[in-house]
């Protein structure tokens, strides 16, 4: 099995001038070969759609948990076929009668079979961005190629409307930042239990407690005082630093779960053999002979 990377520097040593240009020149380029991710257009797009299915089933989650789900799927130890986490996501939770590769029955959710296409359409060009961005060897948080979740700091989003408008809002319970994304990927993980069972290799298992420990912790709210704003470099102060610093742990985790799935595989089933009849037993294929005298021979 890979060992976990290691996040504690940004990078083994101090490159010289010409090699960080080149190292620069190099990510560029690794930049450009990634596939497009959703334009801000597009993202509105997504949250209007997701709009229109809440208004006919108000437990549609928003984009930000859809993301995290997504992310959580695609690290999972299984490849999860949509017709299975779909339904999870925006239906009842029952599976969809569709082959693999076939394409889906219309889910309820969706007006028609065009809002259902579009929908798919852009959920995978955004599945597929991740896949890629998981799979690209980084070693900052700042590298363009980094994954990064889609994650709204609604606090500060809310602290920066005028007066007017936030006095509108006072007394709702606004999420803090990369929280409603951490729920949506645990949401994932706690519908497919077996998929996410310890391994029993006392590394992994400790590999993979402390990857979903630093996910888990933005499920949490951010208590600590706040000091910078997410939605806007000018903004007012609606995130603490230590939410901040969860964040890019939780970040480092996905790269984690990603690469000790892929290293271990699908969980292999146990087959067990039915105990076979006695010797002098009746055989089971209703003869009428004795075991021994008909299958067991």
């Amino acid at each position: 099995m890979t060992e976990p990377v290691d996040h504690s520097t940004p990078s083994a040593a101090a490159p010289t001038a010409g090699a960080s240009s080149a190292d620069a020149a190099a990510r560029d380029l690794a930049a450009q070969a990634l596939p497009p991710g959703l334009s801000p257009d597009e993202l509105e797009e997504i949250d209007n759609l997701l709009d229109d299915l809440r208004s006919r089933g108000e437990e549609i989650p928003q984009w930000e948990f859809c993301d995290g789900f997504m992310t959580a799927v695609i690290c999972s130890r299984r490849p999860i076929p949509p017709a299975e986490y779909l339904p999870m996501l925006l239906g009842d939770g029952a599976e969809l009668d569709a082959a693999d590769g076939a394409p889906l029955p219309l889910l309820s959710a969706f007006a028609d079979a065009a809002q259902q296409a579009r929908f798919l359409e852009l959920w995978d060009r955004r599945w597929n961005e991740i896949v890629a961005q998981l799979d690209t060897d980084v070693k900052t948080l700042d590298d363009d190629r980094t994954f990064q979740p889609e994650a709204m700091d609604m606090r500060g989003a809310v602290a920066s409307l005028p007066e007017e408008e936030r006095a509108e809002m006072e007394g709702q319970e606004i999420p803090s930042f990369g929280q409603v994304w951490a729920l949506g990927f645990m949401f994932a993980v706690e519908n497919w239990p077996e998929d996410w069972a310890a391994p029993r290799d006392k590394e992994a298992a400790k590999w993979l407690d402390d990857a979903l420990d630093s996910i888990v912790a933005l499920t949490e709210d951010d208590t600590g005082k706040p000091e910078v704003c997410m939605f806007s470099e000018d903004g007012p102060p609606s995130t603490s630093q230590a939410r901040v610093e969860a964040f890019g742990e939780a970040i480092w985790a996905v790269y984690d779960l990603r690469q000790l799935w892929k290293s271990m595989g699908p969980r292999v089933e146990t087959v067990r053999k039915a105990p076979e009849p006695g010797r002098n037993d009746p055989c089971h294929c209703g003869s009428g002979k004795k075991f021994k005298k008909c299958h067991g021979v």
